[in-house]
């Protein structure tokens, strides 16, 4: 199976400071991957890396197997939607407005996001925290995109509305969406993941299936919150 979207031997940073270096990733139609670690790991980074966001120094990105250095305004034409921590919507606009430059269709979005039925008229700034949250991933997944890249959408929020985001992302990636998820909820997103990649230090430290993380979940956590390495996990 060709990946949608992946990196080979990737290295990126800031100005002349690199965050990561040599990863390897793909993320293949209709799976998860989840991408975890501490904070500092680098997973923000390497999201913007794939996304266009952030150039690469070494290695290149790739969609559908063919290398691009395109940029995210036109990988977002290809097919991918970016949704980060800082929620990707415009705050003074209403939900509607918001809904309508996405060209989506409103009536759908209400159907498949009831959350937002009774603030359509309201500024996305006077939302909850969730509600925006809700209101960004409508607007990404309601493009049919092939590639979701998201970053932290669990961010500050209560464990219900978390779980209505996750429960939604999941629900994209069965109808065939690839997805590439950091999220700071271990559990949460095991959960719903195909694949976990584990980052320390700007580099992967452990790969393997939801199934082997679950097995391990207690010193993947551990390792996440406290920085330890994973390299134990191999064994």
């Amino acid at each position: 199976m060709t990946a949608v979207i992946g990196g080979q031997g990737i290295s990126a940073g800031y100005g002349t400071v690199p965050v990561i270096s040599d990863i390897d990733i793909a993320v293949n139609p209709g799976e998860v991957v989840a991408l975890l670690g501490p904070n500092g790991a680098g997973k923000t980074t390497t999201l913007m890396a794939l996304a266009g966001a952030l150039p690469v120094s070494t290695g290149e990105v790739s969609w559908d197997g063919m290398r691009t250095v395109a940029p995210l305004s036109r990988r977002a034409r290809m097919g991918m939607s970016l949704v980060t921590e800082e929620r990707s919507v415009f705050m003074g606009l209403t939900v509607r407005q918001n809904l309508r430059i996405a060209h989506c269709d409103i009536g759908k979005v209400v159907a498949n996001y009831p959350e937002l039925a009774d603030h359509l008229d309201r500024k996305a700034g006077l939302l909850s925290g969730g509600q925006q949250q809700i209101l960004a991933l409508a607007r990404a997944l309601e493009r049919k995109p092939r590639a979701l890249l998201a970053d932290e959408l669990s961010l500050g929020l209560a464990p219900q509305v978390v779980t209505r985001l996750l429960e939604t992302v999941r629900k994209a990636a069965d109808e065939g969406v690839a997805v590439l998820l950091v999220e700071q909820h271990v559990h949460k997103a095991l959960h719903i993941a195909d694949r976990v990649c584990v980052l320390r230090h700007g580099r992967i430290d452990w790969t393997g299936t939801a199934s082997q993380a679950k097995a391990r979940r207690a010193e993947i956590e551990e390792s996440y919150l406290s920085g330890r390495t994973t390299a134990d996990l191999s064994q």
